[in-house]
């Protein structure tokens, strides 16, 4: 029996270029390597070193300038590659920035800085290479702006949890009672201790809202040996949560003037405005709007999503592209008559952690969103059924993203219901409970 022939379209459009660069960059200097056409046809590879300094990278621009050089490619080592894309880039070149795991060098053969530029080299004047996603300048700068209040938000969470472990040490058990220890109540509580107050129906006292109604157990949860170490290790760890506080709430409206400032980001202009006293249906809104309305999606997560992934979408050309750019896509491995999912690869993390922080508001909600992890959560797993999740979420980014005019329109939580084909899964389980030996007799309810 002859095996099925598949015929396969992998042409891709020829990319071999005559001038190329490339750099192997390190911490103090990068390795450049340049591949040309000599006069008799033969290709010259020409090697040295340059150093990482601004006067000698802007030197080494000018130079391949002169040479004509059409692409240079870095490889993405650490943050080594910045002065040089940066620098390069505004020199007016065409650069590449390209990931270490698609450069690796063939095994077999020596592994020095200058094998590894000519082996860069060459794979970009045959056009083997994919260019990783860059943003331009305005969204570098809001990247750094919200990847620092991140990391600073995470600091100030790691603080708080170091206080509620300096409390469990003096035997106050405040977290048993309330969940947010830096709430106003909490707060309160813990600065009169501070201060000298012991009483626990003093520090009680303190509770607000619905924590009134906790009277007796914060009594007891508020019963310890709060010493003047504790007090003094307590004033320390609300001091710096205070001032990380501050830091976070200076950035947060340094980001707002950015986005502000952004024209991409601004709600598009109607050409023909509706009729006087009229109000359309879907106006234009903000892009930060447009992405409030998802579920799970606020200004902070918003802000964070245009930042990480930009405002146009060209570089994107299907969700799908951003999806595997995103490393929330689904992996499958097949070997032989095998085929199983692969293990998630790591992408953009402060993306994917604002992703995992937006489905997880989302699963709690009764729309589509929060439908779709209750039904995946049953059989898949509660990582899994998130991972789902944040990858339909960016589904929708992608598509309120790649239209200004587009708004994000709720399928309902009972989407899945009414596709259900009732006659089929009617049948499906009567053939169920006849399997089971039972015999079935349908009547139509009431």
């Amino acid at each position: 029996m002859r095996d099925e022939v598949e015929e396969l379209d992998t042409e891709e459009p020829e990319d071999r270029l005559e001038r190329v660069a490339a750099i192997d960059v390190a911490k103090a200097s990068g390795k450049v390597c340049t591949r040309t056409s000599g006069p008799s046809g033969r290709r010259v590879t020409r090697v040295w070193d340059v150093g990482s300094t601004t006067k000698a990278i802007m030197a080494l621009a000018d130079q391949l300038g002169d040479e004509g050089i059409e692409r240079v490619v870095l490889e993405s080592t650490s943050d080594y590659w910045r002065p040089f894309y940066y620098l390069l880039e505004a020199r007016g070149m065409l650069v590449w920035l390209v990931n270490a795991r698609d450069v690796k060098n063939v095994p077999g053969r020596p592994k020095t800085d200058k094998l590894d530029a000519v082996w860069l080299a060459k794979l970009n004047e045959r056009g083997m290479l994919r260019p990783s996603f860059v943003p331009p300048q305005p969204l570098r700068e809001l990247r750094d702006y919200t990847r620092l209040r991140s990391d600073l938000v995470a600091e100030r969470s790691r603080h708080a949890q170091r206080l509620e472990k300096l409390l469990e040490d003096a035997l106050i058990k405040l977290s048993r009672v309330a969940d947010n220890i830096l709430g106003r109540s909490r707060r309160d509580m813990i600065e009169s201790l501070i201060a000298g107050e012991r009483d626990p129906e003093v520090l009680a006292n303190f509770a607000r809202g619905r924590m009134r109604t906790k009277h007796a157990q914060l009594v007891e949860a508020l019963t310890g040996r709060f010493d003047a170490h504790h007090a003094e290790l307590a004033r320390v760890l609300l001091d710096s949560i205070d001032a990380l506080s501050a830091k976070v709430d200076l950035l947060t409206s340094r980001i707002d003037q950015l986005v502000a400032d952004m024209p991409e980001a601004q709600a598009p202009e109607v050409p023909d405005g509706p009729p006087a006293g009229a109000v359309p249906a879907s106006a234009p809104l903000p892009v930060i709007d447009r992405l409030d309305e998802v579920p799970g999606i606020g200004s902070r997560a918003a802000q964070v999503i245009i930042a990480e992934i930009g405002l146009d979408m060209a570089q994107f050309p299907t969700a799908g592209h951003l999806v595997s750019w995103a490393k929330v896509a689904p992996r499958t491995v097949q070997s032989g008559p095998k085929t199983r999912s692969g293990k998630p690869e790591k992408g953009n993390r402060y993306l994917k952690a604002i992703l995992a922080e937006v489905a997880t508001g989302a699963a709690k909600t009764d729309t589509f969103l929060g439908e779709r992890y209750r039904r995946l959560v049953r059989r898949r797993g509660k990582q899994r059924a998130l991972v789902a999740v944040s990858r339909s979420i960016l589904v929708i980014v992608w598509h309120l993203l790649a239209d200004p005019n587009a708004r994000f329109a709720d399928l309902g939580p009972d989407y899945y219901d009414n596709r259900i084909d009732k006659d089929r899964r009617t049948r499906n389980l009567v053939r169920q409970l006849n399997a089971l030996g039972l015999q079935v007799t349908l009547n139509p309810a009431a």
